[in-house]
């Protein structure tokens, strides 16, 4: 496509935004609805909209939506704004730049190059340390790009150690199928952290406004059950789908070995990241014992890093993508809860109610997570989701019987799992399609297949488990 088609494509998806917001500005207001909450929700449409259709970046939308919500007066400015003090937004930020630490330090690659050198003599072994490190590394991780950033440098040298390249019709399964575990490791192990993926803070703290406390240790221990049988069993499942060809690879612990020799013993930087980081989690995991705040324990755990010069203030110069995450969490956080407060999300709540009404709790539970899980392929990031929709169907479920407990879990540990969907499923999946080594089609067909099995194991074994230890 030339510049000057990309233009007007790009032109006439704004003005379906536009055409959007316009056109559900001015349809008469449903009874049971304000003019602010029906404005503020047009507005909001049409900001999520525009990103979906890729006629603007998440920030800009969101700089958009909320300028039009405060100049037209749907929404009071101290409440528009009012996300960018919020602490689970301000526990995102921290913990990407406490993330940048873990990266730069060098610890992140070390731990990857120690599990491949256990684990590495076979395609299936590679695929199983790639879980296992992303598991290991993710409570660092508020970002699934970032992890992806950590893992995608190690497949891609295993992958072309064994021979294995995108252009080789021959060998190129191998790589394809290091790749897409890299790619579905990312959504499971965003699943069994709280502090895995930016999205979840934004769904813990919309579940508390419905009662539903979750901290660091109670997301582990609900998550457990599914999230760890699910890691071990998805790399086999995928071996399955998708044979590498390729199954020997003896030579790769010897290489990690040697990488591992190369970068000899832990750096001065490293074992400070590391304690840093054992500190952080730590933290994380007594917070509700010892009332601790999870944002301030991630504060104690950057000024360390910066007291100790591990990071340096141009480091967090340089950081102008955690600033855009910032603003468009805060932003967007902030609108979505006055959503909530408008009476906007109860009303639709109410709609889809009246739908599943008569029908038994657990067949509205099943119902309405598959449904959350597929309208995945309409959204190209995960936090627009919860954004958007978390709030809608857990107060729905609530007024169907089924236990508002068991629905949050169930809707929290989905929004990360149903990330390999669609290529385009989430930022952290951009960087294992561009390897050349998956077609569109493998794609889909296997981020379907990957997300039905994740659907299964988080119903069959999760449901039974939350029931036990969430109530």
């Amino acid at each position: 496509m030339t510049a000057a088609a990309s233009g007007r494509l790009g032109l006439i998806k704004q003005a379906l935004s536009l055409a959007l917001a316009l056109g559900i500005w001015f349809t008469p207001i449903p009874a049971g609805l304000t003019s602010e909450a029906w404005h503020l929700f047009a507005i909001f449409a049409a900001a999520i909209f525009s990103v979906i259709v890729n006629a603007f970046p998440l920030l800009t939308a969101s700089l958009l939506a909320v300028a039009a919500a405060v100049l037209t007066g749907t929404v009071d400015p101290g409440k528009a704004f009012a996300g960018f003090a919020n602490a689970s937004v301000l526990l995102v930020v921290v913990a990407f730049l406490v993330a940048n630490a873990v990266v730069k330090s060098g610890l992140g690659r070390r731990i990857s190059l120690l599990v491949v050198s256990v684990f590495g003599r076979s395609t299936l072994g590679l695929g199983y340390s790639i879980f296992l490190t992303d598991a290991m590394i993710a409570p660092a991780f508020p970002s699934n790009t970032a992890r992806g950033g950590v893992l995608y440098p190690i497949i891609l040298s295993l992958a072309q150690s064994a021979g294995s390249m995108p252009d080789d019709a021959g060998k190129r399964r191998m790589g394809g199928y290091l790749m897409f575990c890299g790619l579905a490791s990312l959504s499971v192990s965003s699943a069994l952290w709280l502090t895995a993926t930016s999205a979840n803070p934004i769904g813990v703290s919309l579940a508390a406004q419905y009662g539903v406390k979750i901290d660091f240790g109670t997301w582990f221990l609900a998550a457990s059950v599914p999230a760890l049988a699910t890691i071990l069993l998805l790399p086999l499942i995928l071996y399955r789908l998708f044979p590498p060809g390729v199954t020997d690879t003896p030579d790769a612990p010897a290489a990690a070995r040697k990488e591992l020799h190369t970068m000899g013993p832990l750096s001065r930087d490293e074992w400070i990241v590391a304690v840093a980081f054992a500190f952080m989690v730590t933290g994380w995991v007594m917070a509700g014992t010892l009332n601790l705040s999870l944002t301030a324990v991630a504060f104690a755990g950057l000024g360390a890093l910066l007291a100790t010069n591990v990071l340096t203030l141009e480091d967090i110069n340089l950081q102008g993508g955690t600033l855009v995450t910032f603003i468009w969490l805060a932003v967007l956080f902030a609108l979505s809860g006055q959503l909530n407060e408008l009476g906007f999300m109860g009303y639709v709540g109410g709609r889809l109610t009246s739908l599943l009404g008569g029908i038994d709790w657990p067949i509205a539970y099943v119902v309405l997570l598959v449904l959350y899980v597929l309208m995945h392929y309409m959204f190209v990031s995960q936090a627009a989701q919860v954004l958007a929709l978390f709030g809608v169907f857990l107060d729905v479920a609530v007024r169907t019987g089924v236990p508002v407990s068991l629905m949050a879990f169930a809707l929290l540990f989905a929004s990360s799992y149903f990330s390999t969907i669609t290529p385009q499923g989430g930022s952290q999946n951009v960087i294992f399609v561009g390897a050349g080594y998956l077609t569109q089609g493998e794609l889909y067909r296997l981020g379907l297949l990957t997300t039905v099995f994740c659907l299964l194991v988080f119903l069959v074994l999760g449901t039974p488990w939350l029931l036990f230890v969430a109530g």
